[in-house]
């Protein structure tokens, strides 16, 4: 009788420790891209309009929105940037960023032409990934929603 042997392969678990490493990898990136998201909304973009900045107040004068306008947006955008920081309401936070992002677009285009055209649609494009990474996180947010009495 012969016996017959087969190659043993070894095996290895660098497969799965890779995509838990690349996992990982990209759950710190999304959330450095969401703090640096987060307080640019809060401190770079509301601050100025909460505070009444004369570059802010000029763009909204201009808008014939006034400081009423000035300081809702302002407040939206401080909404924002807070939610994008908390992870239950991170996916809808960037959602609505996004929307007033395209707001901020069109005004832009229309009325004030100013040089910083492109940057609302630039800020899209970071906060459509957040709310696309982040959507598991609203059937969670609606469950609490729902249970409330």
């Amino acid at each position: 009788m012969s016996e017959t042997t087969a190659p043993v392969t070894p095996v290895t678990a660098s497969a799965p420790a890779t995509a838990s490493v690349r996992s990982r990898r990209v759950r710190i990136s999304l959330g450095a891209l969401q703090i640096v998201l987060g307080l640019f909304y809060a401190i770079a973009s509301a601050l100025p309009k909460l505070i009444a900045d004369p570059s802010a107040t000029e763009g909204f004068d201009k808008l014939g929105w006034g400081s009423t306008g000035m300081y809702i947006i302002g407040a939206l955008e401080l909404a924002g940037g807070i939610a994008l920081l908390i992870p239950l309401l991170s996916s809808v936070a960037a959602v609505a960023l996004s929307a007033l992002m395209v707001g901020a677009f069109i005004v832009n285009v229309t009325v004030l032409h100013g040089p910083y055209v492109a940057t609302p649609l630039i800020l899209i494009l970071p906060l459509a990934l957040i709310a696309w990474a982040r959507r598991s996180h609203n059937a969670e947010l609606v469950r609490l929603v729902r249970r409330r009495p």
